[in-house]
């Protein structure tokens, strides 16, 4: 979602006009949450197929309620709020598995709860 959000404007308002600040819609199932990941990460790939280095380079904007949060080119925008964020929510089911006794699968590589270490 973020990365659409990235590419497909040069700014998001995530409380305009005043409004409650922006929450997602609560999912009605795991399929639907997947059906929408799956979507979401072909847009993201279309997305950056078609963006050169000088949209990259192009700043975007966090606003809220009009002020700037924060302005930064998108490209270090999509680092750190699409692939560092997936990086830690990663980090985070490793950790809910383990804590749920569940063996932790190979995420970057061989896990070691799959004894191949």
């Amino acid at each position: 979602m973020w990365g659409a959000m990235i590419f497909d404007r040069d700014e998001l308002d995530i409380a305009p006009g005043g409004t409650p600040a922006w929450l997602p819609k609560t999912a009605e199932s795991i399929a639907a949450v997947l059906e929408h990941f799956d979507t979401q990460a072909v847009q993201l790939k279309d997305w950056l197929a078609r963006t050169d280095d000088a949209a990259m380079m192009h700043t975007w904007t966090l606003l809220k309620n009009g002020a700037p949060v924060l302005s930064m080119p998108r490209i270090a925008v999509y680092r750190s709020f699409v692939l560092k964020h997936m990086v830690h929510h990663r980090g985070q089911l490793s950790v809910y598995l383990r804590m749920l006794d569940v063996p932790v699968p190979s995420i970057y590589g061989p896990s070691g709860d799959e004894g191949t270490l």
